[in-house]
């Protein structure tokens, strides 16, 4: 039997390319292999001891970044002729050496410190905020501590750190966006009088920094057709050069919508020495695993971190807006059609937070989930996405006149950017989410892969018992179910039983093979529901480890909106599932979904504006001194019918207005 089983399995699995499997042995599993086993281990998603507190250093770096924001402005970065006087400004007072240890001069905090810091830049200025992602995401300064030779991190990080050099990183070019290496620049080992050099042709593009830094990260893929070099190795390398030996590699620039930060290209052919690689000539073709590795941490940080800051700034001065504007004769925020999205706003804003909260908490851990980080960039980005929309509708022609009191057009401008770059949201739902995760959070899906791919069936029959023993633990319990999940009132007890159900539906999504990477509906609505099982947990670390589990209503708000999308999408798939002979056993898995109460977002609205320490919460890592909404906030404390209402409220109104030239 386990030999047929073995042919067979072996038939429908799909071709899987030596990049795709160092991605997927590379970095870790989280709380993504527990959902994908179907139960939670409460114990340790509760448990106290793992929590990590700020040091009083950090807390006052968090702090300094005020000063900061108060004299950088909210002017874009680039193009500007002082941004060179700004970056060293960055690098000296520690803003551009957050990862990079102390001992190379760097300023190494945790990550909930840098995910504090550049939400707070990037509330304010987002081409701030951009500017000082990058050197703390991947690239020169994290390849070169993890990989580099001791020569090279002696020399290059304690410059990295004080802003004398500038990173970038060019990975992709014209032909290779989401598909990072598919159309890679090509290197060739070749002769130059009587040396061992290496030619790089390179043509990339959409790197961020490239026209300002001096320190350029690159990928290449590396051919030795005449086998000169002593490691006798090839395969995609990374290395460093330096712009003062090549100069005319940056000489264009992009203006990625209007948003005020330096991205560009890296063009032009070079020779470099083998030395330059990255780790040393040893670490040549070992460069795609070197990536991987690394993005697992800065995937989950950066873009998160700045959908945090946006979507608080948003939302909390659309409630202080909603507030005192008024039409009709009455305050728009008693309209219900204003309520509705208002409350959606503080919905996505509150998961948002919720889930950075986590996700921090996860990484300072020491793990590197790929697969959760792949979630946070995705859900934290369209979410922070939709709260912008919600609150352009309700801000109207303040939202889309450029002006003073238009806070809406720099976050409008950056939103797309955080959509499209470290691999388009579309194919990162598609693809990546639940494609990856299935070969990698499932306990059991790659260890089979590995035994079907050594020709082990004693390892393939090990693996294979247990996962049938755990789908079959699991189906028996859709039909007697323990207590705990019959009450369905009960939004953790649903959240549960939706994880229990997606973990089998996974199982009858894995036995469409190879197909699976074609079925990208199927995959994208399969990535929408581990999304949101995630964002679910999320939330209920938080409230339990920060509040208490006070703010019921909010949480079980919070919840139902995403159990309502996990169980349509259920429902969804089921329909669709295009194995029709075993359609049937999926039946048992059909959610009879609630529908939502509008009358409570009436009492949660309510409860929102009178809660003083959410309104903390949402204030939380955001910048809005010398603003709009600082005057919204100002006015609050003035008698309605004095002169100084009326002249503040006048003010926080008008729009911009220009002579006509």
């Amino acid at each position: 039997m386990y030999k047929y089983l073995f042919q067979r399995i072996k038939s429908i699995l799909p071709k899987i390319s030596e990049t795709e499997i160092i991605a997927l042995k590379s970095g870790g599993v989280s709380i993504d292999r527990e959902i994908f086993k179907g139960k939670i281990d409460y114990k340790h998603l509760y448990n106290s001891a793992t929590l990590k507190k700020l040091t009083r250093y950090e807390k006052d770096f968090v702090a300094s970044t005020d000063k900061l924001l108060e004299l950088f402005g909210q002017e874009k970065l680039y193009p500007d002729t002082k941004i060179y006087e700004k970056l060293k400004y960055l690098g000296t007072n520690g803003y551009l050496s957050m990862i990079i240890d102390t001992k190379y001069n760097g300023n190494r905090v945790s990550v909930t410190t840098q995910s504090k810091i550049l939400s707070k830049i990037s509330s304010y200025n987002p081409s701030l905020g951009v500017v000082t992602m990058v050197p703390n995401s991947l690239g020169p300064g994290e390849l070169i501590q993890h990989y580099g030779t001791e020569l090279q991190k002696n020399h290059y990080l304690p410059l990295l750190s004080d802003g004398t050099f500038i990173p970038c990183f060019g990975l992709t070019g014209p032909n290779n966006g989401s598909d990072a290496v598919g159309s890679i620049d090509q290197g060739i080992v070749e002769l130059v009088d009587g040396k061992i050099k290496i030619k790089i042709t390179l043509n990339k593009r959409y790197i961020t920094l490239a026209p300002v830094s001096n320190l350029m990260g690159i990928a290449f893929q590396l051919t030795d057709p005449n086998h000169l070099l002593e490691c006798k190795k090839t395969g995609i390398t990374l290395a460093l050069i330096e712009k003062q030996h090549f100069p005319n590699l940056c000489n264009t620039y992009h203006d990625p919508n209007n948003s005020g930060f330096p991205n560009g290209t890296i063009k032009g052919t070079i020779h470099i020495e083998p030395e330059q690689v990255i780790g040393g000539e040893n670490k040549i073709g070992e460069g795609w695993k070197m990536l991987m590795e690394c993005l697992a941490v800065g995937r989950g940080v950066s873009l998160p971190a700045t959908a945090n800051g946006s979507s608080k700034y948003i939302t909390y001065a659309i409630m202080n807006y909603i507030n005192l504007r008024k039409q009709f004769n009455m305050k728009i925020g008693d309209m219900e059609a204003v309520r509705e999205k208002f409350v959606d706003m503080y919905l996505n804003t509150w998961i948002i937070h919720s889930s950075v909260q986590f996700t921090n908490h996860i990484l300072d851990s020491g793990s590197t989930p790929s697969v959760v980080t792949a979630i946070m960039k995705q859900q934290t980005t369209e979410r922070a996405r939709n709260v912008l929309n919600h609150g352009m509708d309700i801000y109207a022609g303040s939202a889309i006149c450029v002006g003073e009191n238009n806070f809406f057009t720099k976050f409008y401008n950056a939103s797309p950017v955080g959509i499209t770059v470290e691999g388009s949201n579309t194919l990162t739902r598609g693809l990546i989410i639940f494609g990856q995760g299935l070969n990698k959070s499932h306990p059991y899906i790659f260890p089979i892969f590995e035994s079907i791919q050594k020709n082990d069936i004693s390892a393939f029959r090990t693996n294979f018992n247990a996962m049938f023993s755990d789908i079959t633990a699991n189906y028996l319990l859709l039909f007697c179910p323990p207590q705990f999940m019959l009450n369905s009132k009960d939004i953790e007890m649903r959240l549960d039983y939706a994880t229990l159900k997606f973990s089998l539906l996974s199982n009858f999504i894995a036995l469409l093979g190879g197909k699976i990477k074609s079925k990208q509906m199927l995959s994208g609505n399969m990535s929408d529901i581990l999304s949101n099982i995630y964002l679910g947990y999320s939330l209920l670390w938080y409230h339990h480890h920060y509040l208490n589990n006070n703010h019921k209503l909010l949480k079980e708000q919070s919840m139902l909106y995403l159990l309502n999308e996990i169980e349509v999408k259920t429902n969804l798939i089921i329909d669709n599932y295009p194995i029709q002979s075993m359609k049937w056993l999926l039946y048992p898995l059909r959610s009879k979904v609630s529908s939502l109460c509008l009358e409570n977002k009436n009492h949660l609205y309510k409860y929102i504006l009178n809660n003083e320490e959410l309104t903390n919460i949402i204030k939380e890592d955001i910048y809005y001194k010398g603003t709009v909404v600082e005057k919204m906030e100002h006015i609050k404390n003035l008698d309605s019918n004095s002169q100084e209402y009326k002249n503040i409220y006048d003010d926080i109104i008008r729009v911009g207005e220009y002579k006509i030239k």
